[in-house]
């Protein structure tokens, strides 16, 4: 058995396994908010609104083109060094590789999603996920963190400084 030494720093890691049907695609959007929602950033801030097309986007292909009777698929969220999201959805059908399609049909009501995806995401692309399947990832760029005083000066320091304005 192979072993791989992963030299990414992960500031927040979350995987979920869903099954390979619409309501699982649904759940994943809906996880994938709550999440970003219990990590700060709320429903309906940008990183959570296009998280959110991403995900849903990747999931709903990963149920449509990936399907495996009796499979699931894989969601994965991923903050990595604390200014990129990385949203990946696995699933077990390596040899459907996604394509993005120059035009869609302007009747059509598929086609569009890898373009969505290409327009949200900072960068997106494929990768092979043993033993047969592909994993499906994107990154959205994270605005830079915002140090609150409480991040950039001890507890006891702001307790002390916020006592002495009360006092005052």
């Amino acid at each position: 058995m192979k072993s791989e030494i992963s030299t990414r720093q992960f500031t927040h890691h979350y995987t979920q396994l869903l099954s390979a049907t619409p309501r699982g695609a649904r759940l994943a959007r809906l996880l994938a908010v709550q999440q970003l929602d219990e990590w700060g950033w709320p429903p309906t801030c940008a990183v959570s609104e296009s998280a959110a097309l991403v995900v849903a986007e990747l999931a709903a292909n990963a149920v449509t083109h990936g399907r495996v009777q009796g499979r699931g698929f894989r969601l994965t969220l991923a903050v990595e060094d604390s200014d990129t999201l990385r949203i990946e959805v696995a699933d077990p059908r390596g040899d459907r590789r996604p394509l993005v399609r120059p035009t869609a049909s302007p009747d059509g009501v598929t086609g569009r999603g890898l373009l969505l995806i290409d327009a949200l995401a900072a960068r997106w692309g494929s990768e092979p996920w043993p033993p047969s399947g592909k994993a499906v990832w994107a990154e959205i760029a994270l605005p830079c963190p915002v140090i609150t005083p409480s991040e950039s000066t001890p507890r006891s320091a702001t307790r002390t400084a916020q006592a002495s304005q009360a006092a005052r």
